[in-house]
């Protein structure tokens, strides 16, 4: 069970992890890209620079395909002028309230949208002739439909190859039907659970999306708004774009709920540094380093949030109808996170490595893994700011001498000492929750220690019950005491003493 879960589990009814906004892009990998276009046309008899006119027929066909929908359903399709200004959502929310959730086509949107596309093209030095990788605009269809399995989705089409589809669907949405259909009672405020008759079964089903089960129903849809894929004997490939994951904890009152959530959010804002974002989101962070990282802090209608963002994905958390504290990890790009998988060598053999995800839709179960992990990371570090009474207990634990076994005495550490401060700083670093840290690694980072007292310092931090050691190796980790002093200190150091010092300077 999660540290912050343990703590607070009688003010807690339940905590449930799930997909949110789930984002898929569906390529078609006859045309994806110009040289396997070149390829498909060459195989057809079409001149390259006939690609035109060998598309213009396939855009007429969507064109018709929507428009039979739309009569089918007794719609009109809705054009859109100013993308930028109009809000799909909003105009959606109004429909579903006069339409009803029933399953079937909620509303169909056109607009002129930018696109990728390909042009003929002879270089006349090397008297080659070839496509080359253009973009454009062209009319999109967006397909808003409500689903009997997965709720309310879209499935954006474009109507010029190579035909890139975009497909939205929601984890809350597709885990409230498993819910109806095995019968477990449960209240839902906008796509949270703020009820659960049975919480470890709704994880049970939340656990149950397979690739398997995504793919078969993305397969359905493509065939229904995008009938041109039958020109193509690959079919659609399936990858993420965008996915969000959640962890809810729901608490039993506002009133326990508030003054936690506003006092871990705003000492987090103060004491979370990149280390430790990086830490969250699974990754090392190192020098080489050049991507945007970061926190930000903002206040909403709904109320509160704070992001901590690296690259293209991010973790945040944020209350939802002062009830609900919601993690949430989000990626852009999936493949910003890395794990343990067999990978193919251009050699031919499978070495079994560290190596990013894959984005296709077959990653889902590895996705889901490292995204909860994240979660429950950020999870644990809160646990270590929401009760700073424990953590002065464990600062004066460790400020007090201790004794091994074998009777030899070891002095306490004093965190307002710079030495000792620096210490905990280097051992906060995030890398080291990951990895793990050696003798060397203090060295490299604590300027003038010996190889003598770096050993001195490891026995030291073990005595007082700070680190762990990991078994047959020269690894080291901070313990359950260890993490609650480490921010506890940073949170009086940076929170409360530093602020002072500066507002008695001015």
């Amino acid at each position: 069970m999660n540290a912050f879960v343990e703590r607070h589990q009688a003010s807690i009814s339940s905590t449930l992890s799930c997909f949110d906004r789930v984002v898929v892009t569906g390529t078609l990998p006859d045309i994806c890209h110009p040289r396997a276009m070149a390829s498909f046309l060459d195989y057809h008899k079409v001149r390259l620079f006939e690609f035109p006119r060998w598309a213009e027929p396939l855009r007429t066909e969507l064109r018709e395909n929507a428009e039979r929908i739309a009569a089918e359903a007794g719609l009109q399709i809705e054009f859109i002028r100013k993308l930028k200004a109009f809000r799909k959502e909003a105009r959606i929310k109004e429909i579903l309230a006069e339409r009803g959730d029933h399953p079937g086509l909620v509303h169909i949107f056109s607009a002129m949208e930018a696109c990728p596309s390909y042009r003929g093209w002879h270089d006349k030095s090397t008297h080659r002739t070839f496509l080359k990788s253009t973009s454009g605009k062209c009319l999109h269809y967006y397909f808003y439909f409500i689903d009997e399995q997965f709720g309310l989705c879209y499935v954006r089409v474009p109507t010029w190859a190579p035909f890139r589809l975009q497909v939205y669907f929601n984890g809350h949405s597709w885990l409230a039907r498993q819910l109806l259909q095995a019968a477990i009672p449960f209240e839902m405020l906008d796509n949270a659970f703020a009820f659960i008759a049975d919480p470890g079964k709704a994880q049970e089903l939340a656990d149950a999306l397979s690739a398997r089960m995504l793919h078969e129903r993305l397969a359905g849809w493509a065939q229904r708004f995008c009938p041109v894929l039958r020109h193509f004997r690959s079919g659609y490939h399936w990858s993420f774009m965008q996915v969000e994951y959640a962890t809810d904890v729901v608490f039993r009152r506002q009133a326990v709920f508030q003054p936690l959530y506003e006092a871990i959010v705003r000492t987090a804002v103060h004491i979370i540094k990149a280390e430790h974002v990086a830490t969250f989101l699974g990754r090392k962070l190192t020098g080489a380093y050049q991507g945007e990282l970061g926190n930000d802090f903002s206040t909403r209608i709904q109320g509160t949030r704070i992001r901590h963002h690296m690259g293209p994905a991010s973790i945040k958390l944020y209350d939802k109808f002062a009830l609900i504290a919601r993690v949430e990890c989000t990626a852009n790009d999936v493949s910003f996170f890395k794990h343990h998988r067999y990978v193919e060598q251009r050699n031919g053999k499978r070495v079994f490595k560290l190596a990013p995800l894959r984005k296709s839709i077959y990653s889902l179960k590895d996705l889901r893994q490292v995204m909860r992990a994240a979660n429950d990371r950020y999870l644990a570090f809160m646990a270590c700011l929401d009760n700073p009474d424990a953590g002065h207990k464990a600062i004066a634990k460790m400020a007090a001498p201790a004794k091994t076994k074998g009777g030899r005495s070891f002095r306490g550490f004093n965190l307002f000492l710079n030495p000792d401060y620096q210490l905990f700083l280097t051992l906060g670093r995030g890398q080291w929750a990951i990895s793990g840290f050696r003798a060397a690694d203090l060295r490299a980072h604590l300027q003038g220690l010996s190889p003598g007292r770096s050993s001195y310092i490891l026995k030291r931090l073990r005595t007082h019950g700070l680190i762990k050691k990991v078994a047959h190796t020269y690894k080291y980790y901070l313990t359950k005491l260890g993490r609650r002093v480490l921010v506890t200190a940073l949170v009086i150091r940076e929170y409360f003493v530093q602020p002072t010092l500066v507002r008695n300077a001015l």
